[in-house]
């Protein structure tokens, strides 16, 4: 069992920068791949950034790319996901979401994470 909780979300104006954070604990954290999600009202929920175990893979949505970093710190048992140049299309709630079945490869479908955290709402104004 793996236990995941978000923090770092909140309101920002367009053009600025949060960092959410993803603690786990449970299972040995670096045995799996990582990603953050996000999903808006009325939309499905949305691969955004990936990362493999060791943080030497990561992929992105097109959406974010360019914008968004996911990096990963084993020894303290979190993922992050750096956010700049926000914009009001990136209001959402945050994700993150274990893959316990891969470690080295990193996948967006979400039906391929087996663990989810509560997540933290994202707003951006315009």
């Amino acid at each position: 069992q793996v236990q995941l909780v978000e923090s770092g979300g909140g309101l920002v104006q367009a053009g600025g920068s949060l960092r959410l954070s993803c603690a786990a604990s449970g299972r040995t954290f670096s045995s799996y791949a990582m990603g953050w999600f996000r999903q808006a009202p009325g939309k499905d929920r949305e691969f955004v950034a990936g990362i493999n175990w060791i943080g030497r893979s990561t992929n992105y949505a097109d959406s974010v790319k360019g914008r968004f970093t996911i990096s990963r710190d084993n020894a303290k048992n979190t993922v992050y996901l750096q956010m700049n140049s926000l914009k009001p299309e990136d209001t959402a709630v945050y994700y993150c979401a274990a893959d316990w079945s891969r470690s080295s490869v990193v996948v967006s479908t979400t039906s391929e994470y087996d663990y989810w955290g509560q997540g933290t709402q994202v707003t951006v104004s315009s």
